[in-house]
């Protein structure tokens, strides 16, 4: 038995559509060095990418900011109040976030087809005004964030309420993330097709550039 046609089309934000810019570490460093610490790019990417490991845990949604506060501090090696809010604050504006290559000429193809183009992200209320900034806004016709649903991916009632926006059942949909737990398990487990973008390029499973999915889609 065919699949039914796809009606919706849902991408995570972090590492499929955005990227830090120009890195998490030089941003960090730069804050850091200019509150007095002495820190270097490569080091505090490192740092960053240990305490994210570290500190991720389920239920960040009823006090995202309070665990943001966590990861920088550890992220530095210090409680430096000032620089915790410059780094938030710098980190919910454009000119610390790039779009890849890849994702409006995406958007722009899946509204052409006519698909429900919709956001399925584990984000605090910066979300939607960063959008808005960058100027991606116009493309989605729903935004799911964590902080507004009250849980995170991969729970099931995140996704859930990305299709009740889109007035769709699972199986008309496809969810697009860089997360095999959070993107692909976490949409699956409710009956969506789920593909995983892995943006290192040549290197392992998955779609490595979006260009590629129509190619992925028409085929299924």
């Amino acid at each position: 038995m065919s699949r039914p046609p796809v009606r919706a089309l849902f991408f995570d934000v972090g590492g499929t559509l955005l990227r830090p810019w120009p890195s998490v570490g030089t941003i960090y460093a730069s804050v850091a060095n200019r509150h007095g610490m002495t820190a270097t790019t490569e080091g505090l990417e490192r740092a960053f990418r240990e305490s994210w490991a570290a500190l991720k845990r389920p239920g960040l949604t009823v006090s995202r900011k309070d665990w943001w506060r966590e990861v920088v501090f550890r992220t530095l090696g210090q409680e430096n109040q000032a620089c915790f809010e410059e780094l938030y604050e710098i980190f919910a504006h454009a000119g610390a976030w790039q779009a890849f290559p890849d994702v409006e000429d995406t958007l722009r193809v899946a509204r052409v087809r006519g698909l429900h183009v919709g956001i399925v992200s584990n984000w605090d209320e910066r979300l939607r005004p960063l959008l808005n900034e960058i100027g991606l806004t116009r493309y989605f016709d729903s935004m799911t964030i964590s902080c507004e649903v009250g849980t995170e991916k991969p729970d099931a009632r995140i996704f859930q309420a990305a299709l009740h926006a889109a007035g769709i059942v699972a199986n008309q949909a496809v969810h697009v993330g860089d997360s095999a737990e959070a993107d692909v398990r976490g949409a699956e487990a409710v009956g969506m097709t789920a593909i995983l973008l892995n943006r290192t390029e040549g290197e392992g499973v998955g779609l490595h550039d979006l260009r590629n999915l129509w190619a992925r889609l028409d085929a299924a």
